[in-house]
């Protein structure tokens, strides 16, 4: 139960600027450098905002929170306040899919890298380095 209420809560929350998940960004550009795949950039103004772009292989690459993307592998809803939570994960979800098509109708590929998928930093990288492959 929350202790204050509903719109002291809102307000609150709408302080709350979303920064990324910058230690499991650093992680995973840590193993990329370690397996030597080079050419990409952490900023961009592509749609979706990618973590890594490879600008040669038109590649966007996400690192994508279980929690707040909802990974189906590590699902854990909250029991307060249930509705809000799905309601704000399928948005997300959504906004996902729409970022996935439109970067696709521009040519990119797009790669998802779950952050239960950062346990093995070798396979992350291994799966981003055969999505740079262009053998044209």
């Amino acid at each position: 139960m929350d202790r204050v209420s509903p719109q002291t809560r809102s307000q609150v929350m709408s302080k709350v600027k979303s920064r990324g998940n910058k230690s499991t960004e650093w992680r995973l550009r840590a193993a990329l450098i370690r397996a030597g795949i080079r050419g990409w950039t952490m900023n961009s103004n592509l749609p979706g905002k990618p973590d890594f772009v490879f600008e040669a292989a038109r590649l966007a690459v996400f690192v994508d929170g279980c929690f707040w993307h909802g990974c189906p592998k590590c699902k854990k809803m909250p029991t307060s306040n249930a509705a809000y939570w799905t309601a704000k994960i399928e948005k997300n979800r959504e906004r996902d899919r729409q970022t996935n098509s439109t970067l696709r109708r521009l040519g990119w590929k797009v790669i998802r890298i779950w952050e239960h998928e950062m346990i093995n930093l070798a396979s992350a990288a291994t799966k981003i380095a055969e999505g740079t492959f262009n053998p044209f």
